[in-house]
């Protein structure tokens, strides 16, 4: 076995407590590394950007399968609406999502990540680091054999360490209204709308506090568009089953990766994971799932190298990506195709049904 902590303050030092962050952070403390998280938020829960849906896999073969049954709520179909606000029913047998009372299961990962001793330093965000013989130091942290990016889609450790940056990008905004509840709380209701939502669709959902109601479209930063989340909801609230004259609120948005894992990844003892390495969706824009599984690899990888002699955790980092290579082709069409009309005559056909049952389920069974 090899020595692992010879002259450094820290095996690997992770920027960003989100899914990824702590998943690499526990898979890293799981096999004795000492690892600290750096995270600029005092409140774990606070300014979230993510909508906290949780696919049935994460649910059951992860560490979240141990989340707090108050801080889930079990959803087991899809409504899929077209521009015209006709519906189709979606379901696979066995297969569910949970929406959860996402700042507690936040909360709930920060305990976690310092009941398996993770050093977890809230109010201190990443300013700078320099590369050293081995490893980095990190201002704020000290020195460290590994440095792991997991501070989101315009990641600083990225740009402070010369490693792949992402280029495309969702705007997403979601509105939360405190104990309402939706006519059919039991559905994911999606929406399809060239008009709200160009390049991707609106949601409602009924989560354990109330009910969650979010739009995203295509970002162009040379022409930024605000999604109209307001004019959204008047015309999709009522068809969705949203009681009407709601205020709404905490209010979450940001940037949403949507183009695949960046090239340059990982290198020179740093890595990405998450939105920082753009380990989201091209199509759904579901990142738990993958972020966790891809900085569980690393975390992983990260440990059989320096305590096993391992191979490079590099490339291990970069094999783990997932490739997204169907849904990159969907994203690609998705966004120089999408026209209402095909969707408003088409939504009950088989192709169109497949295709949703693709996307959503992956013809995934229990």
């Amino acid at each position: 076995m090899h020595d692992a902590s010879q002259g450094f303050d820290f095996d690997v030092v992770i920027v960003g407590a989100s899914f990824a962050g702590a998943a690499c952070a526990l898979a890293a403390a799981q096999r004795g590394l000492r690892v600290c998280v750096l995270e600029r938020k005092r409140d774990p829960g606070d300014k979230l950007r993510t909508t906290g849906i949780i696919v049935k896999e994460a649910a059951e073969h992860t560490l979240l399968h141990r989340l707090p049954a108050a801080m889930t709520r079990r959803i087991e179909s899809v409504r899929l609406y077209a521009p015209s606000l006709r519906q189709v029913a979606l379901a696979a047998p066995g297969y569910y999502f949970l929406t959860t009372d996402t700042p507690a299961v936040m909360r709930w990962l920060a305990q976690e990540l310092r009941a398996h001793g993770v050093d977890l330093r809230l109010d201190c965000a990443f300013t700078d680091a320099e590369r050293i013989a081995d490893g980095w130091q990190v201002q704020a942290a000290g020195s460290t054999r590994y440095l792991v990016g997991a501070d989101g889609a315009r990641s600083r450790v990225a740009r402070r360490c010369g490693l792949g940056e992402v280029r495309q990008f969702l705007y997403g905004i979601e509105y939360e209204f405190p104990g309402a509840k939706l006519a059919d709380p039991d559905a994911l209701h999606c929406f399809i709308s060239k008009r709200y939502a160009p390049g991707y669709i609106g949601w409602l959902a009924q989560n354990p506090g109330g009910v969650q109601a979010g739009l995203a479209l295509r970002h162009d930063p040379a022409n930024a568009r605000v999604p109209d989340i307001d004019g959204f909801l008047l015309r999709a609230g009522m068809a969705g089953g949203l009681p009407r004259h709601l205020k709404p609120g905490h209010t979450r948005a940001g940037l949403i990766p949507c183009s695949g894992p960046v090239a340059g990844l990982a290198r020179d003892r740093a890595i990405l994971t998450g939105d920082a390495a753009g380990i989201v969706s091209p199509v759904t824009a579901g990142g738990i799932h993958a972020a966790w599984e891809h900085g569980w690899a690393v975390g992983r990888a990260i440990a059989a190298q320096l305590r096993d002699g391992g191979p490079p955790a590099e490339q291990a980092a970069i094999d783990a990506a997932p490739r997204f290579r169907a849904k990159r082709a969907l994203r690609w069409a998705y966004d120089r195709l999408q026209f209402d009309w095909p969707f408003d005559l088409l939504l009950h056909s088989p192709p169109l049904r497949w295709a949703a049952e693709q996307v959503y389920f992956h013809k995934r069974r229990a």
